[in-house]
């Protein structure tokens, strides 16, 4: 393989990894998938418990990655390595687009 085909090979997989992490997804639809995540992450996706992660307002790529890590067995939780297993690419899409659109906001100790 001569270099310049092997530079040409790392840059289309580069650019299919890039687009597919860009991929937006439907926050509506994530909406009324998330109805099974409400019992963790709260309906606004606020832990209830301090074990538990906020993710309302999280980046919509980093969402992305989590949960498709849980999936994949790259990061491992008793439930979400389970419940994450069972979802499709759109599936976490939606689900990441619908927790990124909760707004909220941050307030600085003592003001």
């Amino acid at each position: 393989m001569t270099v310049a085909f092997t530079r040409t090979i790392a840059m289309v997989c580069v650019s299919a990894f890039a687009c597919e992490a860009l991929a937006a997804g439907d926050a509506a639809i994530g909406r009324d998938l998330a109805k099974t995540c409400v019992v963790c992450h709260g309906r606004d996706g606020i832990g209830n418990n301090p074990m538990i992660p906020n993710i309302s307002g999280q980046s919509e790529q980093y969402l992305v990655k989590q949960l498709q890590d849980f999936r994949a067995g790259r990061r491992e939780d008793e439930q979400m390595s389970i419940i994450a297993r069972e979802l499709t690419d759109a599936e976490i899409a939606n689900l990441a687009a619908w927790y990124a659109s909760i707004e909220f906001t941050v307030k600085e100790p003592g003001n």
